[in-house]
């Protein structure tokens, strides 16, 4: 059976490690984080995505998957490496490619037969044959490897899914060999007849890019409709509805909000901008897609202070810090400046969230105040606020949420509730885009 090592054990070189294992391939997950690969070999994930702590335990348990910190352990037989590294934002708004380029160079360091080195991490076009070259160099002696960009279209919160159920493969490389190897390993995608597009490095590369650039601008889009919504009386969520049935328009991040944020939609617009610069090229709807989120995020803070008054010494509930529900993500979550917002203006804040809370004290620290129930959370409070979809926030007990709180307003930015339900229980409503 094949065997394949996975460089980089965050959200998507493990949820890759796990997937491919369970396709029956032996997988090592390396990752220089010690403590992250010992909680993994004690069968502990490092953060949360639905379904995976399962998936990891099975493929453990299997003895399908392993994990290691020395990558010459992990490299050991495998035929096949996926590099699945951060890129974070640089400075600039490039992407660092500097974890992708230092992994590069220590794999050269140990192929000794024909490898696969697959770049998994979202990478600007031209990191394909920018890896190559960094191998070629660095490799000990002549040996024969290809380079292969495999973007990955996981979204956090549905990764696992994601990964057993995809909407489709990209496999880009200029090797009939590579491309034969892939196409084995996703050989039981293939069977079911997911849509594989075999292209050029540099093509696929660009996929992932203005698939989340064109998925961020839809975002952007839905709430600046939102915004024209409340100021001429039109029902956002009716005109959502009428736009998504349009098969061309599709009913998909049509859901207005506070913003998006996360890992890759931020990162990533930033970067397309970035590599069209240096091109050359103005991507004036990708830059102003970037523009319309940010002010997204701010009219958010201003639409709270707008129904609560003065927030000075008042206190406000949070529903919600990670970025979408489903994760403990909180990069770039509208949560973050809208919170610091109100807290500037002298709000006490109050915070609730299944599985954020965490990662929200190491952002806020003393600031606020954490709670792992929904009723304290809301005791005393003068306002109740959801940034975040949770959907066991549908199960809220309205009366007692009245009951707990001083003033009965809820200001809803994810239009969670229909306004005549939550009026019903007595509450001063506030929703996005809605009559």
């Amino acid at each position: 059976m094949m065997k394949i090592t996975v460089v980089g054990c965050g959200y998507v070189g493990l949820v890759t490690a796990a997937g491919l294992a369970t396709s029956g391939f032996y997988v090592t997950g390396v990752d220089r984080d010690r403590e992250k690969i010992d909680k993994l070999r004690r069968k502990k994930i490092p953060f949360y995505e639905k379904g995976l702590a399962e998936l990891v335990h099975n493929n453990l348990k299997a003895k399908r998957l392993y994990f290691t910190s020395s990558l010459g352990l992990g490299m050991r037989n495998a035929e096949i490496v996926f590099i699945a590294v951060g890129t974070p934002t640089g400075a600039d708004g490039s992407a660092d490619l500097s974890q992708v380029e230092t992994v590069a160079k220590e794999i050269a360091g140990y192929i000794r037969d024909y490898t696969v080195i697959v770049n998994k991490s979202t990478v600007p076009i031209g990191t394909g044959q920018r890896v190559k070259e960094i191998i070629r160099h660095n490799l000990i002696s002549p040996r024969d490897f290809d380079v292969v960009s495999n973007p990955e279209f996981l979204r956090e919160g549905s990764a696992v899914h994601d990964f057993m159920f995809p909407d489709r493969i990209v496999i880009g490389t200029e090797s009939p060999k590579a491309l034969e190897i892939m196409e084995t390993i996703y050989s039981r995608f293939i069977e079911q007849n997911v849509p594989l597009i075999r292209t050029n490095l540099e093509t696929a590369e660009m996929v992932k890019y203005a698939s989340n650039a064109f998925l961020a601008t839809k975002i952007s889009f839905i709430n600046e409709i939102a915004d024209l919504c409340e100021a001429v009386k039109a029902d956002l969520p009716t005109v959502a509805k009428g736009m998504g049935l349009d098969k061309r328009i599709g009913p998909d991040f049509l859901s207005a909000g506070p913003g998006y944020g996360g890992s890759c939609f931020p990162k990533d617009t930033k970067a397309l901008i970035h590599i069209a610069r240096e091109h050359g090229k103005k991507l004036s709807i990708v830059e102003a897609t970037e523009k319309v989120n940010e002010r997204t995020k701010k009219r958010m803070s201003e639409k709270i202070i707008r129904v609560l008054g003065n927030p000075a010494e008042k206190t406000i509930a949070i529903f919600g810090l990670a970025f979408k529900a489903n994760t403990d993500d909180m990069r770039e979550s509208p949560a973050i400046p809208i919170i610091w917002d109100l807290l500037d203006a002298g709000a006490q804040i109050r915070v609730h969230d299944p599985r954020a809370l965490q990662e929200g004290k190491k952002i806020f620290g003393k600031n606020i105040l954490y709670f792992d129930n929904e009723y304290e959370t809301v005791t005393g409070a003068d306002a109740l606020v959801i940034l975040t979809e949770w959907r066991s926030y549908l199960d809220l007990d309205f009366k007692l949420l009245k009951k707990k709180m001083n003033k009965a307003i809820l200001i809803d930015l994810r239009n969670l509730f229909s306004p005549e339900k939550v009026k019903e229980h007595g509450f001063i409503y506030e929703g996005i885009g809605k009559r």
